[in-house]
């Protein structure tokens, strides 16, 4: 598998990324994660939406908290067309005690935790610390990446207002 290093940092120190990384006009590749109800979610089965994937370390530290409660506010005004999902290696079950503790209701969180297929497919799973980076992706109808976003210091928030404009140039 392709190691990709400097690409980010966790306070400054350089990470190594595992899997190749994807970038704008690339097919999404199809990934299998899992929902809190323990059902198996394929990015296959959101073809027709446009879908915001973000990707957080683990929804228990304070950036990945704000960053879902973000996106859960956002997603309350796009509609019916938008999936938004948030993608960890949480657990289904502390994912699912998250939300219910967040009161988000928007954003669909799926764990990573059993094979790492979207970290490996998005090249966004961290060698060693077998966490996901901070990581944004927009996918059009179609199922073409139309905005990436690998945020380069773990600790950082990404660029809310690009990826809305993103999603909501494909509606």
């Amino acid at each position: 598998m392709k190691e990709r290093t400097g690409l980010v940092t966790m306070k400054g120190q350089p990470l190594t990324l595992l899997g190749d990384g994807l970038k704008v006009g690339d097919k999404a590749p199809n990934f299998e994660v899992i929902a809190n109800d323990l059902s198996q979610v394929r990015l296959s089965s959101l073809r027709g939406k446009v879908c915001i994937i973000s990707s957080v370390p683990s929804l228990d530290t304070g950036v990945c908290d704000r960053m879902t409660r973000r996106f859960n506010e956002e997603a309350g005004g796009l509609g019916q067309d938008v999936a938004v999902l948030t993608i960890s290696m949480d657990l289904p079950f502390a994912q699912k005690r998250w939300c219910g503790a967040a009161g988000v209701k928007n954003v669909q969180t799926l764990s990573d935790h059993r094979e790492a297929s979207f970290g490996k497919a998005y090249g966004v799973l961290i060698k060693g610390l077998r966490l996901l980076a901070r990581a944004v992706f927009v996918v059009d109808k179609q199922g073409i990446i139309r905005y990436t976003d690998i945020v380069k210091e773990l600790t950082n928030e990404p660029n809310y207002e690009a990826v809305l404009k993103a999603a909501k140039e494909m509606l």
